[in-house]
């Protein structure tokens, strides 16, 4: 008997697979199955949401609807004339009354002595006629806005050029650019010695524009 018969008579049963042939199915699978995992990966990557190669998506927006507005709207060149009117009104307000302001704290600055004489000096030219007796005598010295809070203000220079003792009363107007006397001051001085001198100031309570020009209108020595 050949040494392949088994003891039934039947020849022993062969393994058909071909070498090799398990080793590279099994081979397969795994590569499958790391496939299907990387892809999963990379779809959980690509969503998110950041900024490393990700698309975003923005809505485009919508226009308001205008259907249930109602009125007409104001002419743009009505309201931005409103608007700089009222803001030309406030500024010039606010100029004036800075103005003033800062003339009466310079003022306060002023000795009480030099208050009275101005109030005498245009006390005296009630009653004078023409431009004086002492104009001559008189003239105007501009004084540096740095020195005076922005306002205008002249220095009166008052010289006694007679042989005895006299007082002088000086009237000042400030005019605008049309010539139109828009400010009148009045300031004195008392008692000078012969060639004696004074040196008051004239100071205009008006905004610093429109420029003013100061000049001497009446002044009178008793």
């Amino acid at each position: 008997m050949s040494a392949e018969t088994s003891e039934t008579g039947r020849p022993p049963r062969r393994d058909r697979t071909r070498p090799g042939t398990l080793p590279r199915a099994v081979g397969a699978l795994a590569g499958l199955a790391l496939a299907v995992v990387g892809t999963a990966s990379l779809v959980a990557c690509g969503g998110d949401g950041d900024d490393n190669g990700g698309s975003s998506f923005s809505p485009t927006p919508t226009a308001a609807g205008t259907a249930s507005f109602s009125g007409t709207p104001p002419s743009a060149l009505a309201s931005l004339a409103e608007s700089v009117e009222a803001s030309v009104r406030a500024s010039a307000s606010a100029a004036a009354s800075s103005a003033s302001a800062r003339a009466s704290e310079f003022e306060a600055s002023v000795s009480a002595e030099v208050a009275r004489a101005n109030a005498a000096a245009e006390k005296q030219l009630q009653d004078v006629d023409g431009r004086g007796n002492a104009v001559s005598a008189v003239s105007l010295t501009g004084k540096p806005r740095s020195e005076t809070g922005g306002l205008l203000a002249v220095v009166v220079n008052i010289t006694n050029r007679t042989d005895g003792t006299a007082s002088f009363a000086v009237q000042v107007d400030f005019r605008d650019s049309d010539g139109t006397v828009v400010e009148t001051r009045f300031v004195g001085a008392e008692d000078l010695a012969p060639g004696g001198r004074a040196h008051p100031l004239a100071i205009s309570r008006k905004p610093p524009e429109p420029p003013l020009t100061a000049e001497i209108a009446k002044a009178q020595r008793y």
